[in-house]
């Protein structure tokens, strides 16, 4: 299978299952449902839950073990972003070239849109129907609720908005708040296909955590260069917030510099899997090309 078609096939599986838990089981509050399937139905690159179809499949799990694990890290993932986009917050108006769910809806329906799709990930892990153990459903609650919470994610978005003072606290910065959900990701791969051999996890890992680094050092640079309808979302908001990035504290050749490094650790880190990891390592590629 090329990348390509494995993307297409990742794509109409997940677009299957999210629909199957939001359009073919309709909440009561109609406005809550119409923001949750705006923000949740309106495209964006999937880039987490299709590593967690790749990292599984690489590994030898079934396509319907994996099913559950992306869903459910999407809908971690849109929820983060509707509460990023509040003005509270980034106070962007643009979401994937779209209005932003607070400005489609208004900011009390967006908090309670991204609310609603945190137990929904977790209740897709325990209940959707695909042939994992209980053991491997108590894991992947495991790993996305640490990914998402105030050990994870959510501390990134905290120390996001407070004030940054070094190239330390900015990387910590981007490891919680990008790099948490890239390594719940491997994590809930492995999970699916049964593989807990630290050697190959701790690989994995080296892996996500280079790319997410590099992906979010490379979403600085794209603030900077890029188009507002093709990144799609407003271009300049790192600086009209005030925000320190990689580029404000080290300028643009050493952050391409930067991207480079983390990406050559990362596509090394996968070696050792020889051939298997064809897929993922042509998938980081294409990720890091966004730079051009």
């Amino acid at each position: 299978m090329t990348l390509n078609d494995f993307v297409t096939h990742s794509y109409s599986r997940l677009e299957l299952i999210l629909k199957e838990h939001l359009i073919d089981n309709p909440s009561p509050a109609l406005t809550l449902q119409k923001a949750v399937e705006y923000a949740t139905l309106n495209g964006g690159k999937r880039i987490r839950p299709l590593l967690v179809y790749l990292i599984g499949k690489m590994l030898g799990a079934s396509w319907e073990n994996l099913d559950p694990p992306a869903c459910a890290i999407e809908f971690i993932h849109i929820y983060s972003l509707i509460h990023d986009d509040l003005p509270a917050m980034d106070n962007s108006d643009l979401r994937r070239g779209k209005p932003s769910c607070h400005k489609a809806f208004n900011e009390a329906t967006a908090i309670l849109a991204g609310d609603a799709l945190q137990p929904l990930a977790f209740e897709i892990i325990t209940q959707h129907p695909a042939p994992l153990t209980p053991q491997q459903r108590l894991d992947m609650v495991k790993i996305l609720s640490q990914a998402s919470g105030i050990h994870g994610m959510a501390a990134g978005q905290m120390l996001d908005i407070e004030k940054i003072s070094s190239i330390d606290s900015l990387t910590q910065m981007y490891r919680l708040k990008t790099g948490a959900l890239l390594n719940a990701a491997v994590k809930l791969g492995a999970i699916s296909a049964g593989v807990s051999d630290p050697e190959i996890i701790n690989s994995l890992l080296v892996f996500a955590e280079n790319i997410g680094l590099a992906f979010q050092i490379q979403d600085d640079l794209l603030d900077i260069e890029g188009a507002s309808h093709i990144i799609g979302k407003p271009q300049g908001i790192d600086q009209a917030n005030q925000k320190v990035t990689h580029l404000s504290l080290f300028g643009i050749e050493k952050s391409r510099k930067k991207i480079e490094m983390l990406f050559d650790t990362a596509i090394d880190s996968l070696n050792f899997l020889g051939e298997k990891s064809e897929l993922l390592c042509e998938f980081a590629t294409l990720l890091m090309q966004r730079v051009t």
